[in-house]
């Protein structure tokens, strides 16, 4: 059970209920902090003009409200602005969202009613998914479109995921018996008015990001067993006289991965040994960048989503509203806490980030395809007959393919504002559709990852080298080759390729010892 309280919300409180279906629960302290917000609202607002309450909303904040047409506005401001379209936004980052709206309103600045908080927790642990479509939001006021799409189910409208099929909402909350949400003040607003469907994504996004780099060290520990690469390059020493800590956490990672392997090799046993008197080394000294580099170029992708986490927690433990109701000093603010520049900055540096990840990928699988670099290995990792079969040889132009569109879509979203909302809103953060795009760069890096791994298992038996490998990277290997049997023959790729990616989405790396 993750309680929402005033203790911070962490990503591993979202990995609990979105990876492992935990049910969610809001303390009584909680609830009570917003009930006060609500009441303290709805007494403030008497012959005052707040914002959303008896205002207009965007450019028309200049009209005021009639008493007897201020329920009526915040209806209208939810059903005019689900106006979203395309393909509904995967449940994952839905729930992820849900949980962000749930706790931001939870922190008692909103003045929303405490039923609707309760009526998101009853969504979210009973698993039904709001339609949301992926395009309509441009950041500031953070999500409006898409949280219009949330709030729009809580009031009994629209369309719902539950039980594997599309239903409508109203018919879902009659037989669960559900009451839709009574609009009580300014829940229109409060519920659509804030960062969270991109923060949702991004703590999806971080959370996947994570397992990906995790992917590529092990996938990177595993080449270097291949060519029998000597460790230095992933010493303790080298990789600490440079002061960066992603660095050396990747170096420790692979330390870790390769401990035990009989294929790396020590260079005080080989070449410093004096006993080399060759003038032409059949051995290389040193690897390809792509081998040798590893923690100088996955530290700061690492450093970059630690940071982004940071961002992200910071995020969705915020009021992201507007306006913002201080109960203790007993007065409103009216501000742009809304604005989504903090998480759309971050999910463009790590997208930009985790293309550089899919680019280390690439470069490896051309590593092993290519048979006059790696000087061990068939054209394409070939197990049969040169010429008349052809290998991995289809793969690689998936690969390429991805990782150019990663390469494209790692251009920055943060600077493109464009004003509207007849020029109220005159620059915005469109952080939901660089989140998007983050996400879509994850994605991809997954299916080039899978295409690696595809390419390493069967290099691993060409050579015959699955004895002499670390206890980790063996005992994957095994699993990934329960997935896809040794191959010779030509067959279409693309069933095991999905099967591989679906492995490695849905698995956490173990590339550290666990405490």
């Amino acid at each position: 059970m993750v309680t929402i309280s005033n203790n911070t919300l962490r990503i591993e409180d979202y990995i609990q209920v979105l990876i492992f279906d935990d049910n969610i629960t809001i303390d009584e302290k909680t609830l009570t902090q917003v009930d006060h917000c609500f009441h303290f609202l709805k007494d403030f607002s008497v012959n005052k003009i707040i914002y959303g309450v008896n205002t207009g909303l965007g450019p028309m904040a200049q009209y005021r409200i009639d008493t007897k047409d201020q329920i009526q506005l915040q209806y209208n401001l939810i059903r005019s602005h689900a106006a979203g379209s395309g393909n509904p936004l995967e449940p994952i980052c839905v729930r992820a969202a849900m949980i962000s709206r749930l706790k931001s309103l939870s922190l008692g600045y909103s003045g929303i009613h405490p039923d609707a908080i309760q009526l998101l927790t009853t969504l979210l642990n009973q698993q039904i998914i709001p339609f949301i479509p992926e395009h309509g939001g441009v950041g500031a006021s953070g999500d409006l479109v898409q949280l219009s799409h949330l709030a729009l189910v809580l009031i009994g409208e629209g369309e719902v995921f539950y039980h594997g099929k599309w239903q409508s909402t109203a018919d879902v909350f009659s037989k669960l018996n559900i009451s839709p949400l009574q609009i009580r003040l300014r829940e229109g607003l409060g519920l659509i008015n804030g960062t969270s469907v991109m923060s949702g994504i991004g703590i999806t996004n971080a959370i996947f990001a994570q397992r990906a780099i995790g992917w590529s060290v092990y996938a990177s520990a595993m080449i270097n067993e291949l060519v029998e690469s000597f460790d230095d390059h992933f010493s303790q020493v080298l990789n600490d006289a440079k002061k960066h800590e992603g660095q050396h956490l990747i170096a420790e990672k692979m330390r870790y991965l390769l401990h035990d392997s009989h294929l790396i090799k020590k260079r005080d046993d080989h070449l410093f040994n004096g006993k080399i008197e060759e003038k032409i080394f059949k051995q290389k000294i040193q690897e390809y960048y792509s081998l040798r580099c590893v923690p100088q170029i996955l530290g700061p992708i690492i450093d970059t989503l630690e940071n982004t986490k940071k961002v992200l927690v910071n995020e969705v433990n915020s009021a992201n509203d507007n306006p913002i109701v201080d109960v203790q000093g007993k007065t409103v603010f009216h501000g742009g806490n809304f604005h989504g520049d903090y998480v759309s900055f971050e999910m463009d540096k790590l997208k930009i980030a985790i293309t550089k990840l899919s680019m280390l990928a690439e470069r490896q699988i051309n590593f092993l395809m290519n048979d006059k670099l790696n000087n061990i290995l068939p054209p394409f990792v070939n197990l049969g007959t040169l010429g008349l079969n052809l290998g991995l040889q289809g793969t690689q132009f998936t690969a390429t393919s991805t990782v150019a569109e990663n390469q494209t879509l790692s251009n920055p979203m943060y600077i493109h504002s464009i004003p509207n909302n007849n020029d109220n809103q005159d620059i915005v953060s469109m952080g939901t559709n660089s989140a998007l795009m983050a996400k879509r760069t994850i994605d991809n890096t997954f299916e080039v990852l899978a295409i690696e791994f595809l390419a390493i298992i069967q290099a691993i038996d060409y050579l015959g080298q699955e004895e002499k490998m670390s206890s980790l990277t063996r005992d994957l290997y095994r699993h990934l080759r329960d997935l896809v049997p040794v191959f010779k023959d030509d067959t279409p790729k693309y069933q095991e390729l999905s099967a591989l990616r679906q492995f490695l989405i849905n698995n956490e790396p173990q590339t550290t010892q666990e405490p």
